[in-house]
Formats: structure tokens, sequence, C-alpha cells
């Protein structure tokens, strides 16, 4: 059986304020990193998008099953029904990640501590970093 192991994470430097996202896919003895700017976003836009971001690069990969890592509980709370998801703002971004998690044979979504998550935190703050400069640059013009 195929797996794929994703750690996801968020960054926004306010709330809302300039976001990113990292995501660390392994599989097949392999590692995929993604760090993307995303914007102004909450935090929690940003763990959303950061989730969507790796099952979509995931998906294309075609493991049999994945395991998802996160730092944030509410997230893992709400895709495991225990929450339910009352903000406006995250429902569409609940349903993307839904649809999304139905296309893989089987998966699991775990919270993990901040500290096993260190390497997708740092490609969100690299992102978030990225944002910044980029503002910094075009007002300096």
């Amino acid at each position: 059986m195929r797996k794929a192991r994703i750690f996801c994470d968020g960054a926004s430097s306010g709330n809302p304020g300039q976001s990113g996202i990292g995501v660390v896919i392994n599989y097949e003895g392999e590692t995929y990193q993604l760090s993307e700017p995303i914007g102004i976003a909450t935090n929690n836009v940003a763990e959303y998008t950061a989730l969507i971001r790796g099952l979509e690069r995931t998906k294309i990969m075609h493991p049999d099953c994945i395991e998802v890592f996160l730092d944030s509980e509410l997230l893992v709370k709400q895709l495991n029904g225990s929450y339910r998801v009352s903000n406006e703002c995250l429902k569409g971004l609940y349903a993307r990640a839904n649809v999304l998690l139905k296309d893989f044979k089987r998966y699991t979504i775990r919270h993990i501590p901040r500290e096993q998550n260190t390497e997708a935190d740092l490609l969100a703050k690299k992102a978030v970093k990225q944002c910044l400069q980029s503002n910094h640059r075009a007002r300096s013009q």
C-alpha cells in the first residue's frame, strides 16, 4: 500500500495579515515541499489553504492512503467532526478539503504539537516573509 504523509501549516503576520502556507509531503522515499504566499488572510484561512494545497499536490501522486498532520487543533477537530464550522469564511475551505479527502481510499487526520511540525512551519513563515518583503518593495517604489 502506497502511503503519503502530509505536514501542513499556515502562518499570518497579523490576524488577518500577510499570510503564507507551508507543506511537506513524504511519499515513496521522496520529500516534496511547498512554500507559498497567499496574501491577506486569517491564520485559520492560511491553515485550511495549506491543507488544500497539500491535498491537491498529493492527489496527483496517486497514493493509496494518506496521513495528514496539522498543528491546528481547530482544523483537526472540524475535519474529524468534533467541531462544527460556523465561520462563513471557513465553510467553503472546509467543503473543498472534504471533497479532496474523498479522492483518497483511506486517510487519517492527526493533531501534532507545533514542535513536530517545524519544517512546514518554517516554510509557511518563509512565505509570509516573501509577502512582507514584496509589499515593502512596492511601497518603496
